[in-house]
């Protein structure tokens, strides 16, 4: 019999096709939003599905998505039927979800004759879908207590939106208006993805399409089964805390062992502390999500992200733990900080296997902060979210970037002029954290000083890690420095403040928020 050879510079033809898709989706996305938080942030993420929902490309937005949107996208072809034209909507936890203001929109994609030819998806940060406090990423203590939770729910329907729906979802909001003009962003998002994807069936066929979409998947488990290979065959173990839950529970552990064997790698995490009363808890579509993206960091950056990458990777997490959250556990903050310390204690995990690979601890956090209440300048409501850049360990290389986002968030700030055009809010400082990376043959990255004036009442909330022991060094190298959080009163008094707080302030006051530095590599050299 004959053996049939992929050609290598069709694949990575098709590889760029079938990515573009994703990548104009979130072009479309962040164009046509209506919030700071998708259109200057790019707090989304875009991916096209096969006819079988599995994932055969997605863009390199924001890698806490990594492994979600595939486990939604299963959930949703066993619970719903895909008519031509239609659109569903999740944001369930349970569900491949991440936390609540995360909500995914899926249509399919259908030939003329009906066909079924695939699905589009895009996933989004709304700033506000009701809760307890604005931003919807409060210290709550349940899953209700942090805004709307949304079933499969239809939001367009047969190619018309359902605006019963769409009010429904504007009306839990503080904020209805960005509300409607975000989600009418995603919907056109999904437009584009499936108009890209149809062009490219009519001229190449659907045969071919799913022949190539197999071709690449295959190339991807290939290229990570290379390199699982190339690690020495064992169990590997590493552990870390986050500092507390805001709530009263603190040092939460998170532990791996991650297991290598021949081509093939799992990660376990029998051990970790089971889940807590406060939001720190993460779903398993959160941990996947880590641990792909770690994964991924270990290959080429030209490797396509695909359903591939997860063939011979398995993640067994207990039931009712940080790392695994029960149905109505609250999980606002599992997505934010839990994944960043997941992401920690799996390098941690590989540095014992490939110490001359594996980087220092970044900042570990993504220093959350919510502002929200009535714009007294505007004559309307206002809900601000923002997480802020940090110190990137240091690694064999050189030494970690300083300001910049690390590993689950790959947004961008909100720039200054955006803020201050939109919110009743001043930025007073915004400037590096110098001498905040820990020291080392490769000194790790600082992180940023970003303060905030307000020029109305508001209720702060803050959601951030790292205020107790600063980001590992590595192979000798320095911790870095911790964050640190205050509240600087209209009078001139600051206020040292916890981690994790949320509080009503009067116009004039200001938060400042300290981001940590990353983590040295390397004993100094004197």
């Amino acid at each position: 019999m004959e053996r049939y050879t992929v050609d290598p510079i069709l694949v990575e033809v098709w590889k760029h096709l079938f990515s573009s898709i994703a990548e104009e989706m979130g072009v479309a996305l962040e164009r046509c939003a209506y919030s700071p938080n998708i259109k200057e942030r790019l707090d989304h993420s875009c991916a096209v599905f096969d006819v079988r929902g599995r994932l055969l490309a997605q863009a390199a937005h924001i890698p806490v998505h990594l492994g979600a949107m595939p486990l939604m996208m299963q959930s949703l072809l066993a619970s719903v039927r895909f008519e031509p034209g239609d659109m569903w909507m999740c944001n369930a936890p349970w569900l491949g979800g991440t936390h609540l203001p995360d909500i995914t929109l899926v249509g399919a994609v259908f030939a003329r004759d009906r066909t079924l030819l695939g699905y589009t998806a895009n996933r989004a940060h709304h700033a506000d879908v009701g809760g307890i406090s604005p931003g919807s990423l409060p210290l709550s203590t349940e899953l209700l207590h942090e805004g709307l939770v949304l079933p499969p729910v239809r939001l367009v329907r047969r190619g018309r939106i359902d605006q019963t729906m769409l009010d429904l979802v504007a009306a839990n909001s503080r904020t209805p208006d960005e509300r409607r003009g975000d989600l009418s962003a995603q919907i056109a998002a999904n437009h584009v993805g499936a108009r890209r994807l149809r062009e490219i069936v009519d001229l190449h066929s659907l045969p071919e399409v799913m022949l190539r979409a197999e071709e690449i998947m295959s190339y991807s488990s290939r290229v990570l089964r290379t390199a699982i290979a190339r690690l020495p065959d064992g169990d590997y173990r590493w552990s870390d805390m986050l500092d507390d839950d805001g709530l009263g529970n603190s040092d939460i552990s998170i532990a791996v062992c991650v297991r290598v064997c021949g081509e093939e790698i799992e990660f376990d995490f029998t051990g970790s502390t089971p889940e807590v009363r406060g939001s720190l808890n993460a779903t398993e579509a959160i941990t996947r999500s880590a641990c792909f993206y770690v994964l991924r960091c270990l290959l080429d950056a030209q490797t396509p992200m695909n359903a591939g990458l997860f063939e011979p990777v398995s993640v067994p997490a207990p039931a009712g733990s940080v790392v695994n959250a029960s149905r109505r556990a609250a999980v606002a903050a599992g997505n934010v900080e839990t994944s960043q310390r997941i992401v920690d204690v799996v390098l941690g995990a590989l540095s014992l296997a490939a110490p001359e690979l594996i980087p220092a601890c970044s900042q570990g956090t993504m220093n959350n902060l919510m502002i929200g209440g009535w714009d007294s300048i505007r004559d309307r409501p206002f809900s601000y979210y923002e997480t802020i850049a940090g110190g990137a360990g240091a690694g064999p290389n050189g030494p970690g970037e300083s300001a910049i986002h690390t590993h689950m968030t790959n947004t961008r700030n909100t720039p200054i002029e955006a803020l201050e055009q939109h919110y009743p809010l001043r930025v007073t400082e915004y400037s590096v954290r110098r001498a905040s990376g820990g020291a080392g043959k490769h000194r790790g990255g600082d992180g940023v000083v970003r303060e905030i004036e307000l020029l109305a009442p508001a209720t702060i909330t803050v959601v951030s890690d790292r205020r107790r022991w600063g980001p590992r060094g590595a192979n000798g190298g320095d911790a870095g420095k911790p964050g640190c959080n205050s509240i600087i009163g209209p009078t001139g008094v600051q206020r040292l403040m916890p981690g994790k707080f949320s509080l009503e302030a009067a116009s004039g006051t200001r938060i400042r928020i300290e981001t940590p530095g990353g983590g040295g590599w390397g004993e100094k050299v004197s």
